[in-house]
Formats: C-alpha cells, sequence, structure tokens
C-alpha cells in the first residue's frame, strides 16, 4: 500500500479502497455505501492491538497491531473466547444495499456489539435521522457507548432489543441469528418498514431474512442470501428451529414471497413456525 495517493492520507487511502472491495464484494450498487465505509474508522470499534483477525486462506488467525490489516474483508474477533466477532463487512453492505437506509429513517439495530456498524448506519441515515443500538452485553455496550461517541444521531440501549417495547422504526435491523421473526420488532415497523435479520437453525446457519411492511398485516418477505451468525439471546425456539431446517432442506428459498402471521397456513406454506409462516403466494 504506498504511503501517499495523490496526496491522500496513507490510511485514508486505505479506507477508500477496502470499502470498494467491500461494496464490490456484496454485489452493492448503492454509491453511498462505498463513501460511509470509507468515512468510518474500523480500528475505532475493534479494541486496543494486537487484534486477531481471520483470514480465509490461512488454517489460523493472523495477530496483527497494524491497522492497515483491519481494511480487508476479514472477521476480527471482539470476544475470541466466546466466538464473538465484528462480522463480515461484505455481508453487512449486502444488507444494507437490501434495506436501503434513508436519510432522516429511524432504524432499530439489535446486537450493536461495539458499534462499528450502528455508525455505518448512522452516516446512511445521517444527522436528521436515529439509530437506536441495543447490545445485551455488558462489555460489549460499554465499549459500544464510548466509540460511538462522535455519532449523536446513535442512541445505545445497554439491553436485550427483543423485548417490548422498542421504538417506532423504519427499519429494524439485527445482527444475530433468531429462529423466527421477534414480535417486537414486527411491531416496531412503520408503514413501509422494514426488517432484516438472520433467520438460523439450532446450529446457527440460514439466511437473511427481508420482511417489508406493505400496509397493516401484509407483509412482503424474501430470504436473501445464507448467513452464519451467533445466537440471539431470547429470540431462539427450537420447534421453530426444526421446521426452519427442515424447509431449507426440502424447499428452494426463492420460493419465499411473504409473511404471515396469526393466521391458519394454507397450501402456499413454505415453512411454519409458532404463530407465524412464510408463503410462496405473493403479498395480499
Amino acid at each position: 500500500m504506498p504511503d501517499r495517493t495523490n496526496g491522500m492520507d496513507a490510511m485514508q487511502a486505505c479506507r477508500e479502497a477496502y470499502a470498494r472491495q467491500v461494496v464490490a464484494l456484496a454485489g452493492a450498487d448503492d454509491p453511498r455505501l462505498r463513501a460511509v465505509f470509507a468515512a468510518v474508522p474500523r480500528e475505532r470499534f475493534m479494541g486496543p492491538p494486537p487484534w486477531t483477525i481471520h483470514v480465509h486462506s490461512l488454517s489460523r488467525p493472523m495477530v496483527s497491531d497494524d491497522p492497515v490489516d483491519l481494511y480487508h474483508d476479514r472477521l476480527v474477533s471482539l470476544v475470541r473466547e466466546r466466538s464473538i466477532n465484528n462480522g463480515l463487512p461484505s455481508l453487512h453492505a449486502a444488507c444494507f444495499d437490501a434495506l436501503r437506509p434513508a436519510a432522516g429513517e429511524t432504524v432499530v439495530h439489535v446486537g450493536a456489539g461495539t458499534g462499528y456498524y450502528s455508525a455505518l448506519l448512522a452516516e446512511l441515515v445521517g444527522p436528521a435521522g436515529r439509530v437506536h443500538a441495543y447490545e445485551i452485553d455488558p462489555g460489549l455496550a460499554a465499549a459500544a457507548r464510548a466509540n460511538l461517541r462522535p455519532w449523536p444521531a446513535v442512541q445505545l440501549h445497554a439491553r436485550s432489543g427483543v423485548d417490548l417495547p422498542l421504538p417506532e422504526a423504519d427499519i429494524v435491523y439485527a445482527s444475530a441469528g433468531a429462529t423466527h421473526p421477534v414480535d417486537a420488532w414486527l411491531d416496531a415497523l412503520k408503514p413501509g418498514g422494514r426488517l432484516l435479520f438472520p433467520l438460523t437453525t439450532g446450529d446457527g446457519e440460514g439466511a437473511m431474512l427481508l420482511i417489508s411492511l406493505r400496509r397493516p398485516g401484509v407483509y412482503a418477505a424474501r430470504l436473501l442470501f445464507g448467513a452464519v451468525f451467533i445466537d440471539c439471546v431470547g429470540a431462539r425456539d427450537d420447534d421453530n428451529a426444526a421446521a426452519l431446517a427442515s424447509a431449507l432442506r426440502t424447499r428452494p428459498a426463492r420460493e419465499v414471497r411473504s409473511f404471515v402471521r396469526d393466521e391458519k397456513p394454507d397450501g402456499s406454506a413454505w415453512c411454519v413456525g409458532k404463530g407465524w409462516w412464510l408463503s410462496s403466494r405473493k403479498p395480499e
């Protein structure tokens, strides 16, 4: 990496290259994503060096105290002994591209960790927007509160993000795996609101589920792409997990077109959970 690129500070040059890489890998087409990934310093949110960085081509993690090594599409450990990491940037970029946060919108971010993706969301919704970041782990929440001070649009809530009440929101984005759409998330959505979270089985594998509230009681839904996440505390149910695992084994994910609450399933049901189901029919 050169020390200077057209007079640009070397660290900022790394961030610009990283932003281009991450957004390209995500297959995203929103130029704002490149701007926010380049603007937010990732090292601020990773804790003190040395950092444990997971490189796909290496059999064991790399340990580094050089912030340049953070500017690749790599997982970085936050709490290594508990397998808590910062998440793969390209996956979150793809999620943001699907959600399309707009200036002035309100976001609920569940599972904020140390705050990196909450800061990116704050950049996307701008000074007129609001991000409510929820983190249940006390140590991570304390770190996030300190890390997010330069982003006054973010309010850190050191508690569970699955319990009522939650603020009314245009977007609910969860960064931990749930076996079902949580009622509190659905109830927080404004008309036209979007919910995106990892719908995961008992082993943490699954897919990102995007639910959009078309009008009261009518939800469009799509399974976007596969994902593996740590569990969301309070959003796990063994029966829901088993139903999802069976559906993923036997049905193409592309069939999912809508989400239904509190109605008896019909023949279009793709996966039937407790009080909810995914359907292959168009949202009515």
